[in-house]
């Protein structure tokens, strides 16, 4: 059918902005190596000239560094800059990445009057289309996020689309997104045009130098080695686009970046008989997986397809990226979804047919940051074919992160640290990214999960806990179930079952949930992440007490919830310290936090102590045995008595249990249930589980997975660092005050600025909620991220929620601020300013009310004023004997030990 197309396909040069354009051309100050000498010396080393590379440059050359010398090993922008499709887009499902996207359509649009060298910048919209009313869900849902940053955008109508771009066929639309400010740009002008600005700013730019690797002494960057001589420095960036894996390797400590190419297609054709105005809407049909914008009058049409093709595994290197081999048959499926989508382009000469690389990474996000492993060596690269409309906000956040410490935004999704080395085998990368290119355009409904590269790590009881019907879920490479399948139910539809509503697995996760309150169940959780620190003397103590924000100094054997805080008081992680001995501590972290947290200890750590930080992750595997029945159990099993009065909360001790030896028991479950954590050496793993099941049979045992923690957690207010809890949010902003010791008189990272907000009051305060008109069979679900409206006024957004099965009702979680009417900036927030509010949360464009359960951590007294309309309301909220107990501890006959869940 398309054999008439392919015999127009003519080669011919592309537009101004992708030709190879020599360096005086440029109109930056490039010197080429072979005639100037390289600096021995600088502040700042950046590699690649590309969109990263330049807007870097010129954001820290903005912010006053000028000591900078940016290196390309061929000419500027001559990589992945120069094939890129020019499409600015800030419709994306982060919020870090909306705020990216809208920077950088604010930064382009202002270049070409700061740099007098035209960048392209022609605004012209995106239509977003919806084929289903999934895929329309989805779009209301960034429509409602896009809206409360301030980036106008809307839903319409299948005609409002034919309106705004004719020739669309539009007949099997059920409606779109219009984002009117989105744009069109050159890319490799704006990469001339940031070099152009960075140059005059001071930046030295050097082209056709090769860096061959960064010289590293004692884990901190000192240098780098080019083929034209060697340059001092304080700080390296890799911005070398596709080549920044093999960069990042080729150091004496090599430095893992997780990213691998794949083939990118794209066509270009003649004007069409009416040449397309400049402003034409640019399209995305992501159920078509193609987009479609104007190119000179004509069409630039390209995709992301099912079957996508990897490529560069073995680590071939080119030294500017060529067009790739045409393969029209790939293309095939995306030309058919762009002649149906557009049909008059049947008679449309096509000119050619572009193949590039582009980057991806194993979760579909950037990555930016510096490495875990060697101190001032910097990456911003993986773009997954967002280059263009993340390269402003993106190189601004990461010059600001290189100069002050941390970004002014909260980046953890898009951090280096959230990868360990084992995301970068070349195989798994390989794999991945074949998943992860066709998944930029596939529906992304709540909770799915990467089917690639899984199985990396597992505990000692994956084979057990899977034929018992464990579904499950990765995070950090780490296999972690879900929830158990009953033998009664349909396991493969449960597998498919993807919504936006009320889940399949609902009844399922009711009854774990159930299980953790009446009786006793069991939760593999052997990812936590786990650090033992000790020392000879008392310099364990010592440090821990200057790098944590609560008080350590307790008795052998208990228990410290507490926060490791950044300068600024924001939480770098959030965990829980058992102390072992006088000498020994014992630290639980989240999952995702291996990496991170070792960095940052390492990084703080006085590298001449007795100190001993050792990762004991592998060493142990950790099960949760909740519900009121757990003390019977364990009592059974380890013949030592288990009340509180023997085994008090927040308490550890190593004891036997069955057979084995040595199991480091702690009376905690990190959600409030009455319940214990075993830490378990792995040899004994399986033997103490079979003995825990088989006792526990009497007791109405089972197993449990995360959606049942996630649930109970979240109706208990207890806060998940990485979702909840970030680098910009303080104890004193979620109620933690009595977590800190600040009155002490002791000195530990972050106390100076919690000692000035609680001075000044807070301008963000932790909230729960409780959904009140809403349906839970029929409405959409709340997952996380939907906007929260006080009085009619956007005040934040949720950062975590989940069905109570104890109030029958969606609890969700968020930060409240309090924004000035008149101006729009923020001012204290205030319970009194909380309790009083009316509150609805927007779902994908509808809105329900909202009741504030509480502003205050779980160890206090008192919920709010909403407490006393909720009894009334729901009788259920005191059905509970522990659930009452958490929340007015004052009256509680029970002592349930009270740790927030550090999932």
């Amino acid at each position: 059918m398309f054999y008439w197309l392919l015999s127009v396909v003519r080669r011919q040069r592309i537009r101004r902005g992708w030709q190879k354009w020599s360096s005086a051309r440029s109109g930056a100050s490039v010197a080429e190596a072979h005639s100037v000498a390289l600096p021995t010396q600088a502040q700042v080393v950046i590699c690649g000239g590309g969109i990263m590379g330049t807007s870097v440059a010129y954001h820290l050359s903005k912010m006053g560094w000028k000591d900078i010398v940016l290196l390309e090993q061929g000419r500027l922008a001559a990589g992945s800059t120069r094939f890129c499709a020019g499409i600015l887009s800030t419709a994306r499902h982060l919020t870090i990445e909306q705020k990216m996207a809208d920077y950088s359509n604010k930064l382009y649009h202002q270049l070409e009057q700061e740099t007098g060298i035209q960048t392209g910048y022609v605004r012209t919209g995106s239509i977003f289309l919806a084929q289903t009313q999934d895929r329309l869900i989805s779009l209301k849902r960034i429509n409602s996020r896009l809206n409360v940053i301030g980036i106008p955008s809307e839903i319409i109508s299948p005609k409002k689309v034919a309106e705004l771009h004719p020739l669309l066929n539009v007949h099997d639309l059920v409606g779109a997104m219009h984002v009117p400010e989105d744009a069109m740009v050159s890319s490799a002008d704006v990469a001339l045009a940031l070099a152009t600005a960075a140059s005059q700013n001071g930046v030295q730019i050097y082209d056709r130098t090769s860096v061959l690797h960064v010289i590293v002494k004692k884990g901190q960057v000192t240098g780098v080695e080019t083929d034209k001589g060697q340059i001092q420095c304080q700080y390296f960036v890799n911005c070398a686009g596709q080549w920044a894996y093999e960069l990042g390797l080729s150091n004496e400590e090599p430095v893992s970046i997780p990213l691998h190419a794949c083939e990118h297609f794209y066509l270009l054709t003649r004007p069409l008989e009416t040449p397309l105005q400049s402003n034409t809407p640019t399209i995305v049909d992501t159920d078509g997986r193609i987009y479609i914008r104007n190119w000179q009058g004509g069409i630039l049409s390209g995709g992301f397809e099912k079957n996508p093709k990897p490529i560069f595994t073995e680590g071939k290197n080119q030294l500017e990226i060529q067009n790739l081999q045409e393969d029209w048959d790939h293309f095939e499926p995306l030309l058919s979804s762009l002649l149906r989508r557009m049909p008059q382009l049947e008679t449309l000469e096509i000119m050619k047919l572009v193949n590039c690389p582009e980057t991806f990474t194993p979760d579909m996000r950037c990555i930016m940051g510096e490495s875990p492993s060697v101190q001032g060596y910097f990456v911003l690269a993986g773009m997954n074919s967002a280059g263009l409309s993340f390269g402003g906000g993106a190189g601004k956040y990461l010059a600001e992160w290189m100069m002050h410490g941390y970004p002014s935004e909260n980046v953890w999704e898009l951090d280096l640290k959230r990868f360990g080395a084992l995301q970068s085998s070349r195989t798994f990368l390989r794999h991945r990214v074949m998943e992860v290119m066709p998944l930029l355009y596939d529906l992304k409904v709540p909770r799915w999960d990467f089917q690639t590269g899984r199985q990396l790590r597992t505990s000692p009881l994956y084979d057990r806990l899977d034929a018992q019907g464990a579904r499950w879920m990765e995070k950090h490479g780490f296999e972690r179930p879900k929830y158990f399948v009953p033998p009664d139910k349909d396991l493969l539809a449960l597998e498919q079952s993807k919504t936006f509503y009320k889940p399949d697995w609902f009844d399922i996760v009711e009854s774990e949930v159930k299980c953790c309150k009446e009786a006793v169940c069991v939760i593999d959780m052997s990812s936590f992440t786990k650090f033992e620190i000790t020392s000879t003397g008392d310099q364990a103590l010592e440090i821990l007490q200057y790098l944590f924000s609560n008080d350590l100094d307790v008795p052998v054997g208990h228990i410290v919830h507490t926060g490791m805080l950044n300068e600024g008081g924001g939480y770098e992680n959030d965990c829980s310290i058992a102390r072992l001995s006088k000498r020994s501590f014992f630290m639980i972290s989240p999952t995702d936090q291996q990496v991170h947290c070792w960095a940052w200890l390492k990084k703080h750590m006085p590298q001449d102590s007795n100190l001993l930080l050792e990762d004991v992750t592998w060493k142990y595997t950790a099960l949760n045995l909740i519900g009121p029945r757990a003390v019977d159990v364990l009592s059974e099993l380890s013949y030592a008595p288990m009340t509180p009065d023997h085994f008090p909360s927040l308490f550890c001790k190593e004891m036997s249990v069955g057979y084995a030896n040595g199991i480091r028991v702690m009376s905690m479950t990190h959600t409030g249930e009455p319940g214990f954590m075993l830490y378990i050496p792995i040899e004994y793993a399986l033997h103490v589980y079979n003995e825990v099941m088989s006792v526990g049979q009497k007791y109405g045992i089972r197993n449990a997975g995360y959606y049942a923690l996630r649930s109970l957690r979240i109706e208990k207010f207890f806060a998940f660092w990485g979702q909840d809890l970030n680098t910009l949010t303080t104890p004193l902003e979620c109620g933690r005050e009595s977590w800190v010791k600040l009155e002490k008189g002791m000195d530990f990272i972050g106390r100076d600025a919690l000692l000035q907000q609680k001075q000044n009051g807070v301008y963000k305060r932790f909230t729960m909620f409780i959904l009140d008109d809403h349906d839970t069979d029929l409405d959409l679900w709340p997952w996380w991220g939907e906007p929260i409206y006080r009085n009619g006024q956007y005040v934040g957004k949720t950062t975590s929620s989940a069905y109570s099965y104890t109030l029958e009702r969606h609890v969700c979680l968020g930060f409240v601020h309090n924004f000035s009417e008149d101006t729009g900036e923020e001012q204290v927030v205030t319970t009194d300013f909380i309790n009083r509010g009316e509150y609805e949360i927007d779902i994908a464009g509808h809105r329900f009310h909202f009741k504030v359960l509480s502003c205050k951590a779980p160890s206090l007294s008192l919920w709010g004023s909403h407490l006393q309309s909720l009894i009334t309301t729901n009788a259920l909220f005191f059905k509970r004997t522990e659930y009452f107990c958490m929340s007015l501890p004052s009256l509680c006959p029970l002592k349930t030990p009270v740790v927030p869940c550090i999932m």
